[in-house]
């Protein structure tokens, strides 16, 4: 869970604000979790049963690549927090959780690490407790270049998760309004960057056109991050009653959505005049289980984050219980890719997919076979004939 202000001069009260709304977060975003189950996107989803196309479970292989990565399975801990005392221990205990299990990691925002040395300790806690692993750092946009590497070398990060986040910057009592630069700003972070830049929305969604922009300034990891998790305008409206953007409830597009309608740049390799532009797809927002997990990947995702789901856990656990989720998981995750006849992650992506409710309803407006999407199978099986 992130979130970004423009740099500005700092007084101790601004310290402890940014400070507070980061521990708000965190709470607030704990009190969704706790609230029950709720439908979204996920739930519209099916996948048609083949009763005999599965496969042995003793052949899967969880593993992704990623471009130059390597992933040992196809979900990962996605930003959330950190900078004060509070957040520290959440990412301390995540950490020990990804090093025990090997899973990818990333932290929230760091920004209050680049304007208080004080707060940086809420993110080298990371690399203390998980110094081999595939960590990622996480700014926002609004920021350098220069910030950038700071932040990349502070936490000597394999990657940089760069958050886009309009609409909560909208509602937030802090936020900025501008985001006439933002585009530029990005396309200057992703050429200096010492690391791979992870372009990732923080709940509402990167639609096509977004995404075709991200390729056109030469990205070449992006995180749909969806509507469905944790819901930052609801946690901006719950910090500040009095400018209430509750109006905007419902606003963005799910992962699903987003994945589905994502442009051919991002779902196929682009032959460029220097070589073969293979871009990377995530995505996260409201994963709840290994299904949904599966869901994503069939969607065209190539690995799913998951935070509320994960931040709960450590909350209410601690890292042991993380880790014995982390492992429930990739077993469960084990037993669906043989299931639906899937060895490798990508072998989902030939599965056949019913797209129902306010999913299907996208999908029809936006233009998007769905009965194409039903019939994959048939397709594939005519393309091994030819």
């Amino acid at each position: 869970m992130s979130s970004e202000t423009p740099a500005s001069v700092e007084t101790p009260e601004t310290k402890a604000s940014r400070a507070s709304r980061k521990d708000d977060h965190v709470r607030l975003a704990s009190a969704q979790q706790t609230e029950g189950p709720r439908r979204t996107d996920f739930d519209d989803l099916e996948f048609v049963h083949h009763a005999l196309s599965g496969t042995n479970p003793e052949l899967v292989d969880l593993s992704v690549e990623l471009g130059d990565w390597t992933w040992p399975t196809p979900f990962y801990v996605n930003g959330m927090t950190g900078g004060t005392e509070t957040t520290a221990k959440i990412n301390r205990d995540l950490a020990i959780a990804a090093a025990e299990t090997g899973l990818p990691m990333a932290c929230g925002s760091m920004s209050v690490a680049l304007d208080d040395a004080e707060a940086a300790k809420g993110f080298t806690v990371i690399r203390e407790e998980n110094p081999d692993g595939f960590v990622m750092g996480n700014l926002g946009a609004g920021r350098s270049a220069d910030d950038a590497r700071r932040a990349v070398e502070l936490l000597n990060a394999d990657a940089l998760q760069l958050h886009i986040n309009p609409v909560q910057e909208t509602a937030m009592p802090e936020g900025t309004r501008d985001f006439s630069t933002w585009l530029s700003g990005l396309e200057d972070i992703v050429a200096a960057c010492p690391v791979p830049v992870v372009v990732k929305e923080v709940g509402f969604g990167l639609s096509r056109r977004t995404l075709t922009l991200l390729a056109d300034i030469g990205v070449q990891y992006a995180d749909v991050s969806g509507a469905g998790g944790t819901d930052f305008l609801r946690i901006e409206n719950d910090r500040s009653p009095a400018a209430d953007f509750s109006m905007l409830t419902g606003f963005g597009q799910s992962a699903l959505a987003c994945l589905l309608d994502a442009p051919s740049e991002w779902t196929t390799e682009t032959t460029m005049d220097d070589g073969v532009s293979n871009r990377v797809l995530l995505a996260s927002g409201g994963v709840r289980n290994p299904y949904d997990v599966v869901k994503a990947l069939a969607c065209g995702a190539r690995a799913v984050g998951v935070a509320g789901t994960f931040l709960q856990t450590v909350l209410d656990h601690g890292p042991d219980g993380l880790v014995d989720l982390v492992r429930t998981w990739q077993t469960q995750t084990s037993a669906l890719f043989a299931l639906l006849g899937a060895e490798r992650s990508t072998d989902l992506t030939g599965t056949d997919l019913l797209t129902r409710g306010r999913l299907g309803e996208f999908a029809r407006l936006r233009g998007i076979d769905a009965t194409a999407l039903s019939h994959r199978t048939d397709a594939l099986s005519r393309r091994n004939q030819l």
